[in-house]
């Protein structure tokens, strides 16, 4: 298509368009099953949109695009959110919760310093960055100030020049034409006329499957599957883009064929569910077209996004309406086929509209606009649709009606609050029922979930008040409000039960829709009071039409007669009505949106102009009044459990009415309503009322005698709910308009109430606390001046304590306490003033002042009929037995008598005497009838001093006397005593009441201190028994160290009173005596003693075994999955992967374990439906005693104990050197290998010729220097050696079980050596001793394990020892060497040195018998192993890490240092000079110092445990200094290391120039490989960020290496190295030897042998997850400023680093407690469909 053609001004560019596209669009869109997206791109880019951009833009695209981007930014961001992305909002700027900005806008905004939130996105929304009307403050980021800074004339991005424009005006009608007519295309087989070619028509068409939300991802797979014969596969990634695009072509044909595709497609899919899947046959051409639409769609988006101009134009074409006809706009069109189309067209489109509309503020009202005029039907289509809220057009609302000024504007021009609300009554009728009354019974709950939708538009368009009220838009609101008061009357009285008498009701109702819409009106209601209170004149015409609606409801039951009701002189005319008989609701909006207004009346004082709006003949106080009494009647009853039969359903309904979600338009309104009625009525009257509504007439007449029980207590509790809400309707005045109180007066009382319960966390106070329209409970503004905060632990949360002065604000009948938070509350207040030895009277706090329109309310404590309840019940209480009365009844009526004399007190205390005309304190002194028994509430109270069951409220009654005493002085005094007076005299009245009370004081002092003397004397008498306990017992607590220690000295001191000075030297010939200590331990299961021998049956300790990278030095290692091919002999220096054993320390007698063990298969096996958390099959079983998760048993080996005789130990000092062992020990290792080569040529190591002709006496000269014969275990002990053996082998090698295999002794001594070098590691990071402060369950294992790897020797051929431990002897002395024998930098020298102690007792083995070296020879072995090895060691740290520059303080030249040179000198001679000479010998010294320690603390834990030998004092002190010399002494080395050398030098210089010249030692000094460097670096969770936006931000810029679409994923955080992964998504899983593993699933194989702690950022949770079948979430380590997590990210407060519970986690990993910990989580939170892990 020639663009020269196009710029031709008489062309018809429409018809060209269309014919490009019609010869193009079919070709490039051919292939649809399987598209090649990045071809298709191309064709159409170079056929299509390149010419039209040239001829748009009349230059090169690219280059003029470039200038526009050059030419600045809008001022708005409008960046549109994905689903699960993190938005901000600021709790200070934001006018409204809805207004958020992007991460981007967030992090260069001033709200970064504020009260912000964060909360994931459910997508569809956009950045508010920019807009003014959204932002209090700071409403632009700095990115963003620059486009607005500069003024419209400069900014050249508005000034597109005019040909441009011209081009623009004639291309977008063509294109967005073509769009909309492509979208809305119904026809399958045919194309519009101008877009089809005479070409003869293809019969080639696509069945297409579209998305919904009804058939799930499996129903749709498996219907492919069978429908079209495809593997799953295909079918899964047919699903996959069918549920992101929305829909997708699954098979291609002729059209009969693709027609029986779909039927097949239908037919399968009915099975499954209910309805059949969407399926469509379309022509080849029409889905060719259809898709190109949305290309250019995005091209259009892309456009938009460069000038404003392109925006404007755009605006106006999609806007304009064809003259003289009805059709809707180009943009309406679309947006009322919204419902129709596919998820991907309903994306672009709704981007499009973002990035045009949405971008421009006048075009954004003229589209409000038309979505206003169109709104009923598009709320109607997608009530009726099935796709998600936020792919609907309806979801953009929020978008304009948000906006304060267009709200106005379409409140004003488009009524759109009517239209709302009119949209809700059109949708819900068919929930109407006879009497135009809502019940929804049998709803759907899907359905309501749409209908709720519309409820919230309303919320929208009401979220800001208007400041000033124009006489249109007064009319406008009011209209809408009229309207909102239909949907209101429908409500009010729905879903009216009666109670069931006699059977049960078969079914419950459905309640939870009417809840549920009551919640969603819960706000909208107030701010309808809100906007209303902000007017007078309105609020009045509003107050009109509510009463009158109000009024209609209530007028429908007037035929009955009245009847006539008498008590005490006053009687009452009323309709007869019964709650416990005639049909009640709970549901009563209307009445109580008329107490609403009629609060804001009295606070507004518009009060007084009320009578000019409704009459006092029209008002009807008592018809206002009866449905919210009826309602209250309705719970008390429900209390006195009288609807028992009613079923769940009423019981949830009370429990919501009067719960934080709903009660203040529900509960407290009707509170409001009594309260109003009560300013309005006779009082007497009013109580009348009350005693009729509550049934309880009678009660107050005279007592039936009755025998009926459950009556009794029905009686007595209704009077307790009746009295309780007459102290709310007298008490309760906390609301303002009732009296003079602010909202954060309000506030504060609530906090106070909830607070005298308990400290509570800030969340917990929050959810108490009712929330406002923007979610907000204005909590943070007040809690600073009633309680303090106190920060929480290492774990739990921070929690606030209410203010000492606070503390007499509080009520005891407080209106929003549920029961139980009542009597909670009650015994924390009355236990602290114990505490304080006070009295325990909690009198009602002097409540504020009534307003005047409710003044008269206090009427009703000084009535006639009020003071014939107190006394009858107060008389009851004293003649009567106990069960016409309860505590709690008399409790009220005391509460009720203190708030009258306070009532009275407040009033005279304020005006003269005369004018005070309530007379509480008269008539409660008055006789109650003229008869001689007759007596008065005065009289009552002192008599009920005497009543033994209401001990508990003596002190109540006294101050309740007080305050009538005090009340009298005030009525008594005359006019002219001054106050001071009064005081005075109140002081000298006091008196007598003060003696008493100080009297009561001194009894209650004196019982405690008796209490406390009887307390103490218990405690003497049982620290008694547990000393004496002790004693008896002692052998049980000689387990812990420090005994241990002491038994050790006791032992000593008997021995060898010579040898103290060397007791404490683990090696050599001075080596202390190890101490053989008597261990009797009780097996956990049959609860037995028996003392641990060698002969005796096994007992065993549960343990642990598992895989762990926890020391690794590299984690970028591949580790080897399968361990068939893998020998363990040698550790690589980076312990890429250890095998580690830890203990619970929990002793049982194997045979119990074994027991328990099988009890256990046995249960599992009948027990097949219970998802397990351990696996039996690989032996884990849970820890009878603690639960923690085990695999295995070790058996407890008693330590041999072994002395030396000093005198035979210097005997053999002279003879064996170090030469002489190596030669004895050369010998014996050349003649077992001749023995064992006899037959078979094995390839011998060469030896040294001396001494070989005399070799039968060389052979046994080993045996010369002491031998014994050898441990003989038990049969029961050798079984469980064999057993945890094999264990340790199949675990650690993720092998097969193989008793016989010969690398089971190479696991058993690697797994010694590497847990010891984990709790080494453990002890430094947490900076403790080395000795004495492991807990007890470490120091047992550990025992149990080294002891086991000694004694595991005896159950292996001794041949395969010896192999083995010639191999380990290779390294160290290079004749030795075999082929396979790695090289000095390639091991770890402190697990060559365990096995080589471990195995060389193998060297001992005859034939003939079984012998194993004597006290000193082993004492020497060790020796010269230890030393030899730590030679090695030395070398090592020399070669490898002596090269850098270290952190010593200062050059000196100590005989360290001058050793160190003469060593290195040696060292370069011996490697041709490949290392350095010039090195200072400090330098060198300070380098082996450090990097040998841990492998000195590692030996000196490893011989300890192997010996029994007592360590120095300096090691169980945490001191750097004293440490090396105490080691070096411990394990007999001079702490000068190189003299060891020095001392040896004949025997080892040849050893170093052997291991100098070794190719591998040479490559690393040469540079060409790296070696490890010592100390290794200790393992450390990775840092995290302190502020937790910073990794949001890191996981928005996260990008899933696998995927191409910009769909959000999960990325979660590896804690161990960083890395970051995607989660939960198909595009990472992995295929682990034929599984399908998670990326976090596979990445904790290689990353941590299986073992892993991730953070799931999104969510702010850790998850620990071990294996491929089992995880746990753990709460993250970040904490908002109130010290508490927050999973999920739900209250959204800013998140920062807690250092100790991050330190806690690190504890975590390094102890190996990972999986201990997720054994337990599971067993506490058993899912029953658990999670699965393996796709994490």
């Amino acid at each position: 298509m020639p663009t020269d053609m196009w710029c031709d001004e008489r062309f018809d560019f429409q018809g060209t368009f269309l014919q490009c596209l019609a010869k193009h669009v079919p070709n490039i869109y051919s292939a649809e099953m399987d598209p090649l997206l990045e071809k298709q791109e191309e064709m159409v880019q170079a056929a299509i949109l390149y010419p039209l951009e040239c001829y748009l833009f009349g230059e090169d695209p690219d280059i003029f695009l470039e200038k526009l981007q050059q030419s600045g930014t809008s001022q708005l961001c409008g960046k549109v959110f994905k689903g699960g992305e993190t938005t901000y909002s600021c709790r200070d700027c934001a006018v409204d919760p809805t207004c958020v900005l992007c991460i981007d806008c967030f992090q260069n905004s001033i709200h970064k310093n504020h009260r912000y939130k964060m909360h994931s996105s459910t997508g569809g929304g956009f950045c508010d960055c920019g807009d003014t009307e959204a932002w209090k403050a700071g409403p632009l980021c700095t990115k963003h100030e620059l486009g607005s800074s500069s003024s419209p004339k400069e900014n050249s991005e508005c000034q597109l020049n005019e040909e441009i424009m011209e081009h623009s005006r004639r291309v977008f009608p063509s294109v967005i034409k073509y769009i909309v007519d492509m979208l809305i295309w119904e026809e399958e087989k045919e194309l519009p006329p101008e877009l089809t070619v005479s070409r003869e028509k293809v019969d080639s068409y696509y069945c297409v499957l579209f998305n919904d939300e009804h058939h799930s991802y499996d129903h749709v797979i498996y219907s492919l599957q069978r429908a079209l014969g495809c593997e799953l596969g295909e079918a899964q990634l047919h699903t996959t883009a069918i549920d992101k695009e929305g829909r997708r072509a699954v098979k291609a044909g002729h059209y009969a064929s693709c027609q029986e595709a779909k039927e097949e497609i239908k037919r399968h899919s009915e099975n499954v569910s209910q309805r059949p899947l969407h399926v469509e046959v379309l022509h080849a051409d029409v889905m060719a077209h259809q898709k190109f639409a949305l290309r250019l769609g995005s091209w259009l988006n892309k456009l938009m996004s460069y000038s404003s101009d392109f925006r404007q134009i755009f605006c106006q074409i999609c806007l304009k309406e064809e003259a003289g006809s009805e059709k809707p706009c180009f943009i309406s069109k679309l947006m009322l086929w919204d419902a129709k189309l596919h998820k991907g067209a309903r994306k672009v489109l709704h981007e499009l509209i973002f990035s045009s509309f949405f971008m421009e503020m006048e075009y954004k009202k003229l589209f409000a606009v038309e979505f206003v005029k169109y709104y009923k039907a598009l709320q109607k289509e997608y009530i009726s649709d099935d796709h998600d809220r936020v792919l609907s057009v309806t979801a953009l609302s929020v978008q304009m009606f948000t906006v304060p000024t267009l709200a106005r504007h379409l409140i004003e021009e488009q009524n759109v609050i009517t239209t709302i609300t009119e949209t809700l009554l059109e949708v819900l009728p068919e929930y109407l029922d006879k009497n135009d009354k809502f019940n929804f019974q049998g709803y759907s709950q899907d359905k309501l979930n749409r209908v709720y939708a519309v409820i919230y538009d309303l919320r929208y368009v009401l979220v800001s008040k208007p400041t000033l009220w124009t006489d249109r838009l007064r009319e406008r609101f009011l209209e809408g409000f009229v309207s909102f008061l239909r949907i209101l009357t429908c409500m009010q009285g729905m879903e009216e039960i009666k109670r069931q008498i006699g059977q049960h009701i078969e079914v419950d109702h459905d309640w939870e829709a009417a809840i549920a819409i009551q919640m969603q009106l819960k706000n909208i209601l107030l701010m309808f009071q809100e906007w209303c209170a902000s007017d007078e004149e309105l609020l009045l015409r509003a107050y009109r039409e509510c009463h009158k609606a109000v009024m209609r409801c209530s007028t429908n039951g007037r035929s009955r007669e009245k009847t006539v009701f008498h008590l005490c002189g006053h009687t009452l005319e009323s309709r007869p009505y019964r709650v416990s008989a005639d049909p009640v609701s709970i549901h009563l909006p209307l009445s109580r949106t008329l107490a609403g207004l009629h609060v804001r009346l009295s606070k507004t004082g518009a009060i007084s102009r009320l009578h000019e709006f409704v009459s006092p003949e029209e008002f009807q106080v008592e018809l206002l009044v009866e449905y919210p009494l009826r309602c209250l009647v309705l719970v008390a009853q429900v209390a006195a459990e009288m609807w028992r039969r009613n079923g769940l359903s009423l019981i949830s309904q009370v429990f919501y009415y009067q719960d934080v979600k709903c009660r203040e338009e529900m509960y407290d309104k009707d509170i409001i309503m009594l309260q109003i009625g009560a300013s309005l009525m006779d009082p007497n009257q009013f109580l009348l009322l009350m005693l009729q509504r509550y049934e309880l007439a009678d009660a107050f007449k005279k007592i039936k005698p009755t025998k009926d029980q459950d009556l009794i207590k029905q009686y007595n509790i209704l009077i307790e709910e009746m009295l309780q809400i007459l102290i709310y309707v007298v008490g309760e005045r906390y609301v303002p308009g009732i009296s003079n109180v602010t909202k954060e007066d309000v506030i504060m009382r609530e906090i106070i109430h909830l607070l005298c319960i308990e400290p509570m966390a800030h969340s917990a106070i929050t959810k108490s606390l009712p929330e406002n329209e923007n979610n907000e409970t204005g909590l943070e503004n007040v809690i600073d001046k009633v309680a303090t905060f106190k920060k929480p632990g290492v774990s739990g949360h921070g929690v606030y304590e209410l203010k000492d002065e606070c503390l007499k604000e509080f009520n005891m009948f407080f209106y929003h306490y549920t029961k139980t938070q009542h009597s909670k509350a009650e015994h924390t207040q009355k236990k602290r003033r114990k505490h304080e030895n006070r009295d325990e009277a909690l009198p009602p706090p002097p409540p504020p002042d009534f307003s005047p329109a409710f003044s008269n309310v206090v009427r009703i404590l000084n009535c006639d009929v009020m003071m014939h309840i107190l006394r009858t019940l107060l008389q009851r209480a004293v003649e009567l037995e106990t069960h016409l009365w309860t505590e709690a009844m008399i409790q009220m009526v005391l509460h009720l008598l203190s708030l009258g004399l306070l009532e009275e007190k407040q009033q005279l205390q304020k005006s003269p005497e005369e004018e005070v005309s309530f007379d509480f304190y008269h008539k409660a002194t008055r006789m109650g009838s003229s008869a001689l028994n007759a007596v008065n509430v005065l009289m009552l109270l002192e008599k009920l001093k005497r009543v033994p069951q209401l001990e508990a409220q003596k002190d109540t009654v006294n101050w309740i006397l007080q305050m009538f005493d005090m009340v009298k002085r005030l009525r008594e005094k005359s006019s002219l005593t001054t106050v001071a007076a009064a005081s005075a005299s109140e002081a000298a009245k006091g008196d007598e009441t003060q003696s008493t009370q100080d009297k009561e004081k001194a009894e209650r002092k004196r019982k405690a201190e008796a209490a406390r003397l009887h307390r103490q004397k218990i405690m003497a008498q049982m620290s008694a028994l547990q000393r004496n306990f002790i004693e008896t017992h002692k052998l049980l607590y000689e387990n812990t160290l420090e005994a241990q220690g002491k038994e050790d000295a006791i032992m000593e001191e008997e021995s060898v009173s010579s040898a103290v000075d060397y007791s404490k030297i683990a090696l050599g010939p001075k080596r202390g005596p190890s101490v053989a200590e008597k261990e009797v331990l009780t097996c956990i299961l049959c609860q037995e003693e028996q003392e641990v021998k060698l002969e005796s049956a096994a007992m065993v300790l549960s343990a642990c075994v598992q895989k762990s990278t926890a020391l690794t030095q590299n984690r970028s290692r591949i580790l080897e999955l399968s361990g068939d091919t893998i020998d363990p002999l040698f550790m690589h220096p980076d312990l890429p992967c250890g095998t580690h054993t830890g203990s619970c320390g929990h002793v049982m007698h194997a045979a119990c374990w074994q027991k328990y063990f099988e009890a256990m298969q046995l249960n599992f096996r009948q027990r097949l439906h219970v998802e397990q958390i351990f696996d039996l099959e690989n032996g884990e079983y849970l820890c009878p005693l603690c639960k923690s998760l085990c695999n295995t048993v070790i058996p407890i080996v008693p330590l041999q104990a072994q002395k030396i005789n000093s005198e035979d130990a210097e005997a053999v000092a002279q003879i064996l050197s170090l030469a002489r062992w190596l030669e004895i020990v050369t010998v014996r290792i050349s003649g077992y290998s001749v023995k064992n080569a006899k037959g078979e040529k094995q390839n011998l190591p060469a030896f040294t010729n001396r001494g070989m002709g005399n070799s039968a006496l060389e052979f046994h000269s080993i045996l010369s220097f002491g031998v014994q014969s050898s441990a003989k275990y038990s049969s029961s002990i050798k079984e469980m050696l064999i057993l945890f053996a094999t264990t340790i082998y199949r675990v650690g090698l993720k092998v097969a079980p193989n008793e016989a295999d010969s690398r089971i002794p190479m696991m058993t001594w690697s797994t010694c050596a590497f847990t010891i070098q984990c709790i080494e590691n453990l002890l430094e990071t947490e900076g403790k001793p080395l000795f004495g402060s492991l807990q007890n369950r470490q120091h047992s294992g550990l025992k149990a394990l080294v002891q086991f790897a000694a004694a595991q020797r005896t159950t292996s051929p001794q041949v395969l020892i010896q192999k083995h431990l010639i191999r380990l002897l290779g390294v160290l002395l290079p004749n030795f060497k075999v082929e396979d024998t790695p090289s000095l930098l390639e091991v770890d020298m402190f697990h060559i040195l365990v096995g080589a102690v471990l195995s060389f007792p193998s060297l001992y083995w005859e034939d003939a018998v079984d012998l194993q070296p004597s006290s000193i020879s082993s004492a020497y072995n060790h020796l010269y192993l230890f030393h030899l090895a730590t030679l090695a060691h030395i070398t090592q740290i020399v070669i490898s890490s002596a090269t850098e520059s270290s952190t010593a303080c200062s050059p000196d030249n100590s005989e360290e240092a001058q050793s160190a040179q003469s060593f290195c000198r040696e060292v370069c001679q011996y490697t041709s000079g490949c290392f350095s000479q010039d090195i200072p010998g400090w330098l060198v010294w300070d380098c082996v110092k450090k990097g040998i320690m841990p492998y000195l603390r590692c030996a000196a834990l490893f011989f300890h445990y192997l010996l029994g030998v007592s360590p120095p004092e300096e090691l169980l002190q945490d001191s750097e200094e004293g440490q090396f010399k105490a080691l070096c002494s411990y394990l007999s080395l001079p702490t000068n290391l190189f003299l060891l050398f020095h001392e040896y030098w004949d025997t080892v210089n040849p050893l170093l120039q052997r291991w100098c010249a070794d190719p591998m030692v040479l490559s690393c000094l040469k540079g060409k490989s790296i070696a490890i460097r010592y100390p290794r670096k200790r393992n450390h969770l990775i840092e995290l960020p302190e502020d937790y936006s910073c990794l949001l931000n890191q996981a928005s810029q996260f990008r899933c290496p696998r995927s191409s679409d910009d769909e959000q994923k999960h990325p979660v955080l590896c804690l161990f190295c960083g890395a970051m992964l995607c989660s939960q998504n198909t595009c990472c899983q992995e295929l682990v030897n034929g599984e399908e593993l998670g990326a976090c699933t596979s990445h904790a194989l290689q990353c941590g042998a299986g073992v892993c702690m991730f953070l799931k950022i999104r969510e702010c949770k850790v998850v620990l997850i071990e294996g491929k079948t089992r995880g746990c979430l753990y709460p993250a380590p970040y904490l908002d400023e109130y010290g508490e997590t927050d999973p999920g990210l739900k209250r959204g407060n800013p998140l920062h680093l807690c250092r100790e519970r991050y330190r806690k986690l690190h504890l975590l990993w390094q102890q190996h407690c990972i999986i201990e910990e997720i054994a337990r989580s599971q067993e506490t939170n058993q899912i029953f469909f658990g999670f699965n892990w393996q796709l994490l």
